[in-house]
C-alpha cells in the first residue's frame, strides 16, 4: 500500500475545481501538459533533492531515492507523481517535498487520500 501525492500545473487545478467529473484525473485530456522547460526544471529539481533516474519508459521518467522516506517519483508530461510508503516519516517527507515544488506558483499539489489541493502561499 502506498500514499500518493501529485503535482500538476495550476491550470489543471483550476479545471478540476470547476469540473463535475468524479474521474477527472483519469482522463488525460483534462490535464494540462508541462512545457518542455517546466519538465526539465522538475527533472533537475528532483535530482537536486537526491532522486536518481531509475527508468525511462513510455509513461515518463521514474526516480528512486536512497532514503526510503522520500519514496519514489514518476515525472510524466502532465504530472509529477510521488509515492510514499505508509510510514509517518515517508508521508511527511514526500508531502513536504511536493509542497516545496509548488513554490514557483506554477504548480499545485494534490493529495489523493484527502482529496485536497495545496498551493504555495
Amino acid at each position: 500500500m502506498s500514499y500518493d501525492i501529485s503535482l500538476y500545473r495550476i491550470e489543471t487545478k483550476e479545471k478540476e475545481e470547476v469540473s463535475d467529473d468524479e474521474n477527472f484525473f483519469e482522463n488525460e485530456e483534462n490535464l494540462v501538459a508541462f512545457t518542455a522547460q517546466q519538465f526539465q526544471e522538475l527533472n533537475d529539481r528532483l535530482v537536486s533533492y537526491g532522486y536518481e533516474l531509475s527508468e525511462e519508459n513510455d509513461y515518463g521518467l521514474s526516480f528512486s531515492h536512497q532514503d526510503e522516506d522520500y519514496g519514489t517519483a514518476l515525472l510524466t508530461n502532465e504530472a509529477l507523481f510521488f509515492r510514499a510508503s505508509w510510514s509517518k516519516n515517508s508521508i511527511f517527507e514526500v508531502g513536504m517535498t511536493a509542497s516545496e515544488f509548488t513554490d514557483s506558483g506554477d504548480y499545485a499539489k494534490y493529495d489523493f487520500q484527502n482529496g485536497e489541493w495545496e498551493i504555495w502561499e
